[in-house]
């Protein structure tokens, strides 16, 4: 496995480049920004898109996918639950002052479980809601270490927000709880924005995960 991380827009959203050093087939994960520099990386590197995957509907994630799908025809993949938010990224801009981006039409909704096939790698798809409804994360269980992209769930040394449409501080209690604090402390997590870490760095040290118990939820 190969992961290219590209750092766009105005959020410094991260952008990533997942792909199979044997055979070149890749997926675009969260095509936040820059669309014309993420297509650019793409022809550069040689690599054969088979997925342009949605972490969640914010227009940090999102901006970029008008200009990516135009070059690239790859199907374009994103939770149900995500779509209402998705459909509304105009008025998301309205709100950050940002440029409208427009949309795409969403060709294959994912739900958990699902598996991600691409070269010889495997990402399963799985439900993180908390920070938006349909949020997912990808993990490659099988990579040495295994890898996963959370999206906004999680940060080093932080979480995502809670407080923008769609978001639920309880939902988010529930997905740290059950669903990343039983990752494995080696799982290398690449998150949205800011640098990789790891489920045992944050478990260790990340506040708002060792003060998970004291939400009021």
């Amino acid at each position: 496995m190969r992961v290219d991380v590209l750092t766009v827009g105005m959020f410094q959203s991260n952008c990533f480049i997942v792909s199979c050093e044997k055979t070149n087939e890749a997926i675009i994960i969260d095509a936040g920004d820059e669309g014309e520099r993420i297509v650019d990386h793409v022809k550069r590197a040689n690599l054969d898109v088979k997925m342009i995957v949605c972490t969640h509907g914010h227009i940090d994630h999102v901006a970029g996918l008008p200009a990516v799908r135009r070059a690239i025809s790859a199907p374009v993949v994103m939770h149900k639950d995500e779509i209402t938010l998705y459909e509304h990224v105009d008025r998301q801009a309205m709100l950050f002052g940002a440029p409208a981006p427009g949309t795409v039409k969403i060709e294959k909704f994912v739900a958990h479980g699902d598996k991600l096939m691409f070269g010889n790698l495997t990402g399963e798809v799985v439900h993180t809601p908390g920070h938006s409804p349909g949020g997912i994360s990808i993990a490659f269980r099988n990579e040495k270490p295994p890898v996963i992209f959370v999206g906004d769930v999680l940060f080093q040394g932080s979480i995502g927000r809670t407080d923008l449409m769609g978001a639920s501080e309880r939902q988010m209690a529930k997905t740290l709880k059950d669903i990343i604090l039983e990752l494995p402390d080696d799982i290398v997590v690449y998150p949205g924005h800011g640098p990789e870490t790891t489920i045992g760095n944050e478990r260790r040290s990340n506040p708002f995960l060792l003060e998970l118990d004291s939400w009021d939820t």
